[in-house]
């Protein structure tokens, strides 16, 4: 292969399997149940997407739990809808069964790495059923850095796919009342692709920046409400202490004839 020639990426579309999401569904949630305490969307932020258009989710990129997010969020609010994502190529060798998953390697911080992942990226968006998932800073960064940035190739992607939209995704894991964090995600509204490609290029990465830090910003009021009945649970983890000292306050309640609660804070939440 020569000097900057593009890499060959294996086909993600081809690699999916759904024998394999089903199996990691069921240990991405068990081990989310285990470390974290509930994977909650805002009420006014559930996705809203149209039918016949393929979608780039773009998310800001504050943790190591974001991949977690993406796949949990896809498997329980857009299942029809096939995930796709790009990682790090040297970091998806460590994690090879994830490529099953509509994961894709992507060599960075370089031109022949951009060249190949906007190949990938053009076949995916090229089936209106897709969604394209992505960190769109293209790095970790604080969920209170502003403005928020965007990796250069974001800007390419709607001359690539002209009939897709665009959906800011925003994360946050703050702590509330118990040991374990909070997973909290709320979808913005969708971008036409056609209104990023009426923009200059150096006029799309703000435009995309100011739609993200909205959606978060929005969700930042509502993780210091810290009200869960503003939020849908998706997937309630595991509550209190664990451990001897809970078996203790569940054996104390047994002995009075209550009903045990093992959160730290007792306050009712609204059914999802």
């Amino acid at each position: 292969m020569t000097t900057g020639q593009a890499k060959q990426v294996p086909d993600p579309v081809a690699l999916r399997s759904a024998r394999h999401l089903d199996f990691f569904d069921f240990m991405f949630t068990r081990f989310f149940a285990k470390h974290m305490r509930a994977l909650r969307v805002t009420r006014w932020g559930l996705p809203e997407l149209p039918a016949g258009k393929p979608v780039v989710i773009f998310a800001n990129h504050p943790s190591w739990w974001d991949g977690v997010a993406f796949m949990l969020l896809y498997r329980r609010l857009l299942p029809q809808r096939p995930l796709f994502t790009p990682m790090d190529a040297a970091a998806l060798e460590k994690y090879r069964f994830m490529k099953r998953l509509g994961v894709f390697g992507i060599e960075t911080g370089s031109a022949r790495g951009s060249v190949a992942f906007l190949r990938v990226v053009e076949k995916v968006l090229a089936n209106p059923a897709h969604i394209l998932w992505i960190n769109a800073p293209g790095r970790f960064s604080d969920a209170r850095e502003r403005p928020v940035p965007i990796a250069p190739g974001m800007i390419r992607l709607p001359e690539i796919a002209p009939d897709a939209v665009f959906v800011p995704l925003a994360l946050d894991y703050p702590f509330w009342s118990e040991r374990k964090a909070e997973m909290l995600a709320a979808f913005g509204a969708p971008i036409p692709a056609a209104t990023l490609l009426a923009a200059p290029r150096e006029a799309r990465s703000a435009m995309l920046s100011d739609a993200l830090a909205g959606v978060m910003e929005k969700l930042s009021t509502d993780a210091i409400a810290r009200d869960p009945a503003a939020f849908q649970t998706l997937v309630q983890g595991r509550e209190g202490m664990g451990g001897i000292y809970q078996a203790w306050r569940r054996a104390k309640a047994l002995l009075r004839g209550e009903r045990f609660d093992p959160r730290h804070e007792q306050r009712a939440e609204t059914a999802p």
